[in-house]
């Protein structure tokens, strides 16, 4: 390929790879430019391997389970090297799978940085220059580090799946996805959890299943620490040690995993030499369209402000790029109702609004209906826990603007109802459905 191309994506994560491969079946002349690993954070420290541990995690859930009902079993203990082997290797396939693609689909790879030197020209480490109509930042994002005495001493999500051991006493300090989903993993593994969350558990997830989640979550033994304000650690000879503002200090413990949000990497792109704007967190501000500041160039994925999801990413990544080389010039990314998992024990899923987002937006004209019950798979155990379902309606047709779900499975089911709600289903549509039975699918069309 020239130093001319029709494209410059930089970033070979989701985003960047999502957008070079359809710019390149549009027929567009693309460079993808990145020093790192194909597949970006998703892929190597993100959500596939969290997604390997979670499994292990239901596995160990279920060799207990299969006890409680007759099995003549022994629940293990995870062979953590040979499961850290496996995953490494199904990891490296995805990898070896992206760059075929990318040949086949005659992507030029560069495996260098690159930096603006001008808006339309973008410079490598090993001093080559590339120079595009259109140039596409797609860098991600990196965990946030803080400045706090003795934060070098914990970790941050991408070192866990660098483990060979599980810890067995952990701190985990934040409320987000990531530290909801490590806790509860972690746990179900055999490690003993305390999750310090300084404010609200789960911003922007239904607030009544994220207290029933919670709930469970200290059932199961993860110790919620609320409104901690962690400002110090170190260690000593029993461990790790917290300091926290309001309270004594906390530990001893074997690892702290620091989950305390993400941060854009735009900091070596030289973003001024091409006078792109980005806000006061770093991300590149855009508009709907994913357009920068500057004509030409553009931003998808977690390097912006939108939501920091890889089916986001990848969606606007592709919408991009066939609005670029596709011909299709309204082509973008619609954020609303974005459906989204948070893989916990039990998962937790919600799509379009949560209850006190609708009753904000459209008052008395919220009408919200819910189920709780105990699945079949886990009464069969003699155990209580709860599965609990909410459709969230506006109007006197009830439509359905929000699907929240908490419990086995509704991380597969989810995704059905969010096309139902995406194309303006009413509950009586979702009265009209004939249900599946036995299933927990089926509360989602037979409450009342």
């Amino acid at each position: 390929m020239s130093s001319n191309p029709d494209l410059i994506v930089l970033g070979a994560g989701s985003a960047g790879l999502a957008t070079a491969f359809r710019a390149a079946q549009h027929g567009a002349r693309v460079a993808l430019v990145d020093p790192r690993e194909l597949g970006g954070t998703c892929v190597h420290r993100g959500c596939v391997p969290k997604k390997a541990l979670w499994f292990a995690a239901q596995w160990a859930q279920l060799q207990q389970m299969a006890v409680d009902v007759g099995f003549d079993s022994r629940p293990g203990e995870l062979d953590w090297e040979r499961f850290r082997e496996l995953r490494r290797k199904y990891v490296d396939g995805i990898e070896t799978r992206y760059a075929q693609r990318l040949q086949d689909a005659g992507v030029e790879l560069y495996r260098c940085e690159g930096r603006f030197i001008k808006p339309d020209t973008v410079e490598l480490s090993d001093g080559r220059k590339l120079q595009a109509k259109q140039i596409v930042i797609a860098t991600g994002a990196r965990p946030r580090r803080l400045q706090l005495p003795g934060f070098d001493l914990g970790m941050v999500s991408d070192d866990i799946f660098a483990l060979h051991v599980r810890p067995k006493k952990v701190a985990i300090v934040g409320g987000g996805y990531i530290a909801v989903e490590f806790a509860c993993l972690l746990q179900a593994l055999g490690s003993q959890v305390d999750l310090l969350v300084r404010d609200r558990l789960l911003d922007g997830f239904d607030e009544e299943l994220v207290e029933e989640l919670a709930g469970q979550m200290t059932a199961q033994g993860i110790r919620m620490v609320r409104h901690s304000h962690i400002t110090a650690a170190h260690r000593d000879d029993r461990g790790i040690v917290l300091m926290d503002e309001g309270a004594d200090a906390l530990g001893p413990y074997e690892a702290v995993i620091w989950a305390v949000g993400r941060v854009p990497n735009t900091e070596s792109l030289n973003l001024s030499a091409a006078d792109v704007l980005v806000d006061e967190h770093g991300h590149v501000i855009t508009n709907a369209r994913q357009d920068s500041n500057i004509s030409g160039i553009h931003a998808v994925g977690d390097v912006t402000a939108n939501k920091a999801l890889t089916p986001v990413a990848v969606a606007a990544g592709r919408h991009l790029a066939d609005r670029l080389f596709g011909g299709l010039d309204d082509a973008h990314l619609d954020n609303e109702n974005i459906p989204s998992v948070v893989f916990a024990k039990p998962p937790l899923g919600i799509v379009g609004l949560t209850e006190a987002e609708a009753r904000k937006r459209h008052g008395a004209a919220v009408t919200v209906y819910r189920s709780r019950f105990t699945p079949m798979q886990v009464a069969l155990t003699g155990r209580k826990d709860h599965s609990l379902m909410k459709l969230v309606c506006v109007g006197d047709d009830e439509r359905v603007v929000g699907i929240h779900a908490m419990g086995p499975g509704v991380d597969e089911m989810l995704q059905g109802f969010a096309v139902a709600l995406k194309l303006g289903a009413r509950k009586r549509d979702l009265d009209a459905t004939v249900a599946i039975h036995p299933s927990s699918a089926e509360e989602l069309v037979l409450m009342s």
